[in-house]
């Protein structure tokens, strides 16, 4: 599931704070401080990471299979 830049911003200071791996904690402050630039967009490799980061705060999988 791919979010909107802004949501994945919105959830970066959480990430910061409370990532268990000291590269995910920097990966997102370097983020969060990149993001503070005028006209600034994640480039794709950046933008699948953070939405990944994103994935695991709420322990979501990366694809969800839905079967009805």
């Amino acid at each position: 599931m791919s979010r909107p830049i802004e949501v994945l911003l919105h959830h970066m200071p959480t990430i910061a704070d409370r990532a268990e791996n000291a590269w995910a904690r920097d990966f997102s402050r370097s983020i969060l401080r990149q993001s503070k630039r005028r006209h600034w967009n994640p480039s794709p490799k950046q933008r699948e990471i953070m939405d990944r980061l994103v994935n695991e705060l709420f322990g979501q999988e990366e694809e969800l299979i839905v079967i009805e």
